[in-house]
């Protein structure tokens, strides 16, 4: 591979893609892989789908940005899908979930500060977290690894421990504005809240005047079997951050909120170039709406019930394998070891899975992915498994 140009800030696979559709990928010497990464979960719909490809490039021969100064139809058509899909009622849109999670830190904290004027303004994230790479958001995220050489930074935040109401009242001050909650830990290792956790967390918050906010930039989106993770646990947030899988591939974020904090994110308080420009609101709202016409949520559910049985049953008689666990098709294989020389394995096998902490494999496919297909990648990694424990036994 020629010399890159890049900063070196991914430990890149050797591996260089050049088309995808579907749930396959070809590679630049014409190899197929399975993948089961969905570009991060921003694929849902697959590689280029068909409908969100016919409505950019409508809207390629219309308009391709415009300042946010003035109203443009492709955005207000956007949000409204948004609001009629949620439990929100107003959308800021932004380019990326780091920046859907710094508009929801400055839209809670400026709610208590200038709208309700009791100075409040730390937030409550959680021990293994992810949310964001930005300054702000990468002090929120409950794990050490990417805060390193970054000192000295934003004052705050506080982390209370996952699935521990009583960790999160220990945390609680005169000072608490937000408390910002992953329903799956993804990136951490697919680590599922519990439903009596989620509703005890959301009667805290409103009995303590705390603004809930849930962070759905991997969960959202049909990913784990409706369109947000949070109708699961049949709470309400105050505050939704969605991204990845919202556009299709198209670079977006979205912050949706709640009527009262209109006032919090007023004229001049917030802003974004880019957010909201008219092809990925295209790409958004054809998205969506084929999400729903092809009733992707169902099959979602009935995929990864069929995944999590299969795999259950078939590495059952793998001794390094600690669990299975996921909601939907956001799917985590604990290791009793480190995956990464498993992941290299898989990835020459056919087969594009991501790693989740340290321990876990996640299969994250398309919402498309069929039967088929998903019994080939357990084929391929079991395959992968019976050659480490051979090379156990000998």
């Amino acid at each position: 591979m020629k010399k890159s140009y890049l900063f070196p800030t991914y430990n890149k696979y050797p591996v260089t893609i050049v088309k995808g559709k579907k749930t396959t990928l070809w590679d630049d010497e014409g190899k197929t892989y399975l993948d089961f990464m969905s570009g991060l979960a921003v694929c849902n719909l697959g590689h280029v789908p068909e409908k969100v490809k016919m409505r950019i490039q409508e809207q390629l021969e219309q308009l391709w940005h415009v300042s946010n100064l003035f109203h443009t139809k492709a955005q207000e058509d956007f949000a409204e899908k948004l609001v009629e899909i949620s439990c929100a009622d107003l959308v800021f849109f932004c380019n990326s979930g780091a920046e859907a999670n710094e508009a929801a830190i400055k839209c809670a904290r400026r709610y208590h500060q200038r709208v309700l004027e009791n100075g409040r303004y730390e937030i409550i994230t959680f021990e293994q977290s992810f949310h964001g790479r930005t300054l702000a958001t990468l002090t929120a995220t409950g794990q050490k690894k990417v805060k390193d050489g970054y000192l000295p930074l934003p004052e705050g935040f506080v982390h209370a421990r996952f699935n521990d109401i009583q960790s999160v009242r220990n945390r609680i001050t005169q000072k608490t504005a937000a408390i910002m909650l992953e329903l799956v830990q993804g990136e951490s290792g697919v680590h599922l809240a519990e439903p009596s956790f989620v509703l005890a967390l959301s009667d805290l918050c409103r009995e303590k005047g705390i603004l809930l906010i849930v962070d759905e930039i991997q969960t959202g989106i049909g990913r784990t079997g409706n369109m947000f993770a949070y109708e699961h646990y049949g709470i309400e947030p105050d505050i939704i951050t969605l991204a990845k899988g919202l556009a299709s591939g198209l670079p977006i974020g979205a912050m949706l909120g709640m009527e009262k904090l209109k006032d919090a994110f007023s004229a001049g308080s917030h802003a974004s170039t880019f957010g909201g420009s008219p092809l990925p609101m295209a790409a958004g709202l054809a998205t969506i709406e084929t999400l729903i016409e092809d009733g992707l949520f169902e099959r979602a559910k009935k995929t990864g019930a069929y995944a999590l049985d299969r795999l259950r049953n078939d590495l059952q008689d793998y001794p390094v394998i600690r669990a299975v666990r996921g909601l939907g098709l956001l799917i985590g294989i604990e290791f009793d070891e480190p995956v990464a020389p498993f992941i290299q394995e898989l990835h020459q096998s056919g087969l594009l899975v991501l790693q989740g902490g340290t321990h876990v494999i996640r299969f994250m496919p398309s919402l498309y992915v069929t039967h088929d297909e998903m019994d080939k990648a357990i084929e391929i990694l079991c395959h992968v498994l019976s050659k480490w424990k051979a090379a156990q036994v000998y």
